[in-house]
């Protein structure tokens, strides 16, 4: 069984204006996005939104400026996706998606042995996540056409990274 990741799309990273917005880049990935949340909602594969959540004196400001903070019309996933009651929200306040969370836990109750991801940012909580579910022994695929970062060079070495260190399937 295989399950989509849709990490981070979110209006502070995608909308402009947001707080950390990731540009034309983020904004680029909405359609890809969208068209395989359908794929995977049409073929009864799990989706899962992972979400940045933050408190207001988080320490992830000391390196990044505040977003994403919990409650705030930021921290909401972008309205061009279409997140339906079956759909499984996961808040995070790191970059991976397995840290501190129960990502793990929901994927092994659903028998899910491969994760594909979409989202942003690539250099960031896509890569780490990446990392994490591989170090757990997940099959991971990345679809280079789905995630963004507002760093194009980061960006790209993220996903050299996760196709050669992390053995991840980058399409």
């Amino acid at each position: 069984m295989k399950a989509l990741l849709v990490i981070d799309m979110l209006k502070d990273f995608i909308d402009a204006g947001g707080a950390l917005e990731t540009g034309e880049a983020g904004r680029e990935i909405v359609e890809f996005v969208k068209d395989k949340i359908g794929e995977f909602r049409q073929a009864g594969h799990p989706i899962i939104y992972i979400c940045d959540n933050h408190e207001v004196d988080d320490k992830e400001f000391q390196m990044f400026p505040p977003h994403c903070i919990a409650g705030t019309e930021g921290s909401r996933i972008i309205d061009e996706l279409d997140v339906q009651d079956d759909d499984k929200i996961i808040t995070k306040r790191r970059y991976s998606s397995f840290y501190g969370t129960d990502l793990d836990l929901y994927l092994r109750e659903k028998g899910v042995r491969e994760i594909h991801l979409v989202g942003v940012c690539t250099n960031i909580c896509l890569l780490y996540t990446a990392a994490d579910g591989r170090n757990i022994d997940y099959d991971v695929t990345v679809y280079k056409d789905g995630v963004a970062s507002f760093d194009k060079e980061a960006h790209e070495f993220a996903l050299k990274e996760m196709a050669t260190t992390l053995g991840c399937t980058v399409i």
